[in-house]
């Protein structure tokens, strides 16, 4: 798929922003003024220079969608480095309301089937799109040596839960039946998500391994969670003591709940707050990462404990200096870098202790 031009402007605030980044410390301090140091961690000062120099959004309730998407996605474009990539291309996927598009990315030097991560954006279930979330699956699929298949499933508040979710369950399932025309294996398929995305990469793998115990259905090999909305019904402390960002803010998050939820009850439905799901046992593997400075942080921590509590294998880890969002960076911010970096590996970890298993398992044992 040929890399689409930047607009002009987008090039210029692009350069902008880089030369921004490359500013001297002292410099970048003097502009920002005293480090951000909030229970215990300290705030990257590229991060905190940003929610310096841009608003944290603005009021959502006046801005409408459509420019809110379009803001939504000029960012990651001008905020994305997205690696070159060969073997790329838009496809879609059978849904339950129609063909779901979907964008594939395969790493180019490997040959023969792969492991596949299907990715669903960020973007409170309202905002994002497989342009937004290009970088990070470029990443993701050479870096961990992976198909990735990134997933546009219909958004609210035209298409309101469940719609989301149903296309994320139909995406995993459809991509699970057709291993060979994707190229991937089988027993090698994951989910994974930022945000919003993770919040359905979560329940996808949840009701999936609920459907296994009575019909011969399949379930993802691994769960990716980034930063993931884990709970709408409650507030923890973390919610408080970021309540006003940077970036992600707590009204914020309020308008991505009222455009995503036509009942508040439904906040309590594990299927939108998968923390509350009263059965983890048997899901497989988890890598969780949270950001210090995010007000979602405490849920995804208190779902990578509860995971932890019933016997699933998780690896949780908090990047304490940034802030909600910022994942996707990659061309800005190093720990953008480091921490998909830290994803990439602990797929790749997770995979291959899968296979050491799996071949342990399928190997004879030798007699006395």
């Amino acid at each position: 798929m040929p890399k689409r031009p930047q607009p002009r402007a987008e090039r210029a605030a692009r350069s902008a922003v880089r030369w921004i980044t490359l500013l001297p410390p002292s410099l970048k301090r003097l502009i920002t003024g005293k480090p951000v140091c909030i229970d215990g961690q300290q705030l990257d000062l590229d991060i905190q220079l940003g929610a310096r120099l841009l608003s944290s959004g603005g009021n959502f309730d006046s801005t409408p969608i459509r420019r809110l998407r379009s803001q939504s996605a000029t960012a990651a474009r001008i905020h994305g480095d997205p690696l070159p990539l060969e073997n790329i291309r838009d496809i879609t996927i059978p849904g339950p309301a129609g063909e779901i598009p979907a964008r594939l990315y395969r790493p180019t030097e490997i040959e023969g089937p792969t492991a596949a991560l299907v990715y669903y954006h960020g973007g409170g279930w309202t905002l994002g799109d497989l342009d937004a979330a290009d970088a990070v699956a470029r990443f993701l699929a050479h870096h961990a040596a992976l198909t990735v298949i990134s997933i546009d499933y219909r958004l609210a508040p035209e298409h309101p839960f469940p719609a989301g979710l149903q296309d994320a369950i139909a995406a995993f399932n459809h991509v699970a039946a057709h291993p060979n025309r994707y190229g991937i294996e089988p027993e090698a398929i994951g989910v994974g998500g930022e945000s919003a995305g993770g919040n359905l990469a979560a329940v996808v793998t949840q009701q999936s391994a609920f459907a296994a115990r009575t019909n011969p259905v399949p379930i993802p090999a691994f769960q990716l969670l980034l930063m993931p909305v884990t709970d709408l019904s409650t507030e923890r402390p973390s919610h408080q003591l970021f309540s006003s960002g940077p970036f992600l803010t707590n009204a914020h998050l309020k308008w991505f709940r009222a455009q995503y939820l036509t009942d508040p009850a439904q906040q309590h439905d594990p299927r939108v707050s998968p923390l509350l799901s009263d059965d983890l046992r048997g899901l497989p593997p988890a890598y969780i990462a949270t950001a210090g400075f995010d007000i979602l942080r405490d849920e995804g921590e208190a779902y990578a404990h509860k995971l932890a509590t019933v016997g699933v294998p998780v690896v949780l880890r908090r990047h304490s200096s940034m802030a909600h969002g910022m994942i996707g960076a990659t061309s800005t911010l190093q720990p953008a870098r480091d921490a998909l970096h830290e994803a990439a590996a602990a797929i790749r970890v997770i995979l291959a202790f899968r296979t050491l298993t799996t071949t342990a398992t399928a190997k004879p044992a030798s007699r006395p």
